[in-house]
């Protein structure tokens, strides 16, 4: 329904254009020189009180004009012109539901015929905004884009604090905090596949003070790329910050033809005024209702073999270890790298990817007789596949050199032993979806695939773009969703993880064809409660794979206690248990399946941040929206002896104060500590205002609580 449209008159009284949600309003004003400015950011407004704002910074600032700082947009006209000048033209605004508004608006040069037209997608309740845009133009012969952000978003506060999220494999998301001063300051990355293995694409940002949990004004930023990205905070002499988000422009000069639409990526944000864990949670119904695939379907518990077995198996042994799973209770078992490939077997990761066939030799029969197996013993059957990589000593690679990203004229470098097909070839597109519609026909009962994606892009050299080399690293994602798109299109209700040797690819718009990603290659449980916190600011809990491992040095018990905070599953050789482990585990799962609806789909709230102090402690919680049911999650990592902290109560979050809650620890074990308030009944106000004593001076000892309603 078009609810708005306008055309600027010049001497007419300023336009407005509200994109707003329940909590948060971005205020555009159309001024008398008819260019589009920012007015406002913020809490949400009256409408009588917009005269009263000021007129603001530019909206989307073009290059090669009066503006002193880093542009939104940057174009080389065919006349070789660098300069832009953006005017408002008309926009519109959609309502979609009841829930949704889409607001488009069309700025033009009146030089040039290009136009830029922005997108705001409004999300009311949930208090998110996604924004993106599209450039276009009709000169005769091709324009060249050097920069071409998704969104500018202008900020006028007294100080800044940004919060990323960095690492490296096995130590991704580490938290740190840093003040934003004159200049500016870049999150990007430039490794075309792996993309966030070094830089996470997401952020926070303190306005006025550092991001603080539950108060003050806060905002999460995120983008919709599974590519390279970039995100430039930049203040002026004025104190003013300009934050724009996109594809990273490097190496990607993008020539585009007339008529041609070049489509940004959506950036994804929310504003909070009651701190950043306000800004999660909405984030999270969000993603749960609108973004991620299977939002708000259940998640199945698994066993995954790679502990176990590594590369070295065979179908006896994967149909022993069936009955672990099976003896265990989870609802699938999944086999992982290792199964394929026979002129090159892939006994290691040196060779082998590329070539998707069963392996005669670990695999005589084929697939079949370990996929019937599982389902004699009531198990889903999942299975490994890395279809974008390429191992130099494999068959494809000796069959289509061609298709691989590779200099024809320079020594070959290998990131873990592999290469990467280009995804930018239509002709490799349909190989990579027919790795998936071949197993897939061939053995229907495949209920789940471990998608992996271990090397960055390395030799950037396309074969197939030839003289357009600076389109590689963005027409690879754009045939990487092609080819999404079908297998979404054939096979809807196949889920699939997004691996990446652990965190390096986790954005919204991969999500939208993968139900969970794999946090982390790093199953120590102390790292991971790091990890899952970092990732935790930004994905709802049944996006975060999480297995109970052989690593580390804790109890089984505290290695659970942590897995249960996303998707549990389990990488760990079962018959290895003592009988009592076993018991343990088999009870913790029933319990963990009983808790999927407060897990999964609850309100979380991060109670003690492991960052705090000397991190020596950690909390969350998970509160069902009715408030009727919760779950704890307390850890002591590694205090102090007689540290302070143990004597301080933890005070809960997100609850009713005038219900009473009664609290059961769960996955109790023998020898393990327990805490004294099991049993107990508190009300909420209560638990809110003086809390519980979770904590003490013991190394690795975890408590897993829950909170029922009483009548």
């Amino acid at each position: 329904m078009l609810l708005s449209s306008g055309l600027m008159l010049r001497g007419a009284d300023p336009q407005w254009i509200r994109v707003g949600t329940d909590s948060t309003d971005l205020i555009l004003r159309v001024a008398e020189n008819g260019r589009l400015y920012q007015s406002y950011l913020g809490a949400r407004l009256p409408e009588r009180d917009y005269a009263h704002l000021p007129q603001g910074a530019e909206a989307y600032v073009p290059h090669g004009m009066e503006d002193y700082f880093e542009p939104a947009i940057r174009v080389l006209h065919n006349d070789g012109d660098p300069s832009l000048l953006l005017k408002y033209r008309e926009h519109q605004v959609r309502q979609v539901d009841d829930n949704v508004t889409e607001t488009t608006v069309v700025l033009a040069d009146e030089v040039y015929p290009v136009t830029v037209t922005l997108h705001y997608m409004a999300f009311q309740r949930e208090n998110v905004l996604k924004c993106s845009s599209e450039i276009t133009h009709t000169e005769k012969r091709p324009v060249v884009l050097y920069q071409y952000a998704s969104s500018m978003l202008h900020f006028s506060r007294d100080h800044y604090w940004l919060t990323e999220f960095s690492g490296e494999w096995a130590t991704e998301v580490n938290r740190a905090e840093q003040p934003l001063y004159f200049g500016k300051k870049v999150l990007d990355t430039k490794l075309g596949t792996r993309a966030g293995i070094f830089c996470s694409p997401f952020f926070l940002l303190g306005l006025d003070r550092p991001v603080q949990e539950n108060q003050g004004d806060a905002l999460i930023g995120t983008i919709g790329w599974t590519g390279n990205f970039r995100f430039t905070f930049e203040v002026d002499q004025f104190n003013n910050l300009r934050l724009s988000a996109g594809i990273n422009p490097y190496g990607s000069e993008y020539t585009l033809r007339s008529g041609e639409v070049f489509r940004t990526p959506e950036f994804i944000f929310c504003y909070s005024t009651h701190g950043v864990g306000e800004a999660s949670r909405n984030l999270h119904r969000w993603a749960r209702r609108y973004q991620v695939k299977d939002g708000e379907k259940e998640r199945m518990t698994l066993l995954n073999n790679w502990e176990a077995t590594g590369f070295g198996f065979n179908e006896e042994q994967l149909i022993g270890l069936l009955d672990e799973a099976q003896k265990l209770g989870v609802d699938m078992f999944l086999l992982d790298d290792g199964w394929f490939a026979n002129k090159y077997p892939r006994n290691s990761d040196t060779q082998g990817l590329g070539d998707w066939q069963e392996n005669r030799e670990k695999l005589p029969h084929g697939l079949q007789p370990v996929i019937d197996a599982a389902t004699k013993r009531g198990l889903k059957f999942g299975l490994w596949i890395e279809p974008e990589m390429v191992s130099h000593q494999s068959e494809l690679y000796e069959k289509h050199p061609d298709w691989v990203i590779r200099f024809p004229n320079r020594e070959e470098y290998y990131y873990r032993h592999q290469m990467v097909l280009d995804l930018s070839n239509p002709k490799v597109q349909d190989y990579v979806f027919g790795v998936v519609d071949d197993l897939k026909s061939r053995y229907p009962q495949i209920a789940y695939f471990k998608w992996d994606c271990n090397s960055p892009i390395t030799n950037i050299y396309s074969t197939y773009l030839k003289e357009q080399q600076s389109h590689l690293y963005i027409d690879y994602m754009r045939g990487l969703y092609r080819m999404l798109d079908r297998i979404q299109a054939k096979y809807p209700d196949l889920p699939m993880m997004l691996c990446s040797g652990g965190g390096a690819r986790c954005d919204y718009e991969a999500l939208r064809y993968f139900p969970e990603f794999w946090a982390s290659d790093n199953t120590e449980p102390l790292e991971r409660i790091f990890i899952q916190w970092g990732f935790s600011y930004l994905f709802p809990s049944k996006c975060v794979a999480a297995h109970v491992t052989s690593w580390g040095r804790q109890s089984l018990k505290f290695k659970t206690d942590v897995a249960f905070m996303g998707r549990l599953g389990y990488d760990i050789r079962v018959s290895g248990m003592s009988e009592q482990e076993l018991a343990f585990s088999q009870e913790a799962i029933r319990t963990y399946k009983r808790l999927m609806p407060v897990i999964l789909e609850g309100d979380l709230y991060r109670l003690v941040s492991p960052y705090d102090g000397n991190r020596d402690h950690a909390a969350m919680m998970y509160t069902e929206p009715d408030r009727a049911h919760a779950v704890v999650f307390a850890f002591d990592m590694t205090p102090r002896w007689g540290e302070y902290l143990s004597l301080r109560s933890v005070r809960l979050q997100g609850l009713d104060p005038a219900r009473n809650y009664r609290i059961t620890e769960l996955n109790r074990m023998e020898g393990a500590s327990t805490v004294g308030c099991d049993g107990q009944v508190y009300s909420g106000d209560y638990l809110m205002k003086v809390g519980l004593p979770l904590f003490s001076t013991g190394t690795y000892v975890s408590h897993v609580l829950e909170l029922t309603v009483e009548p």
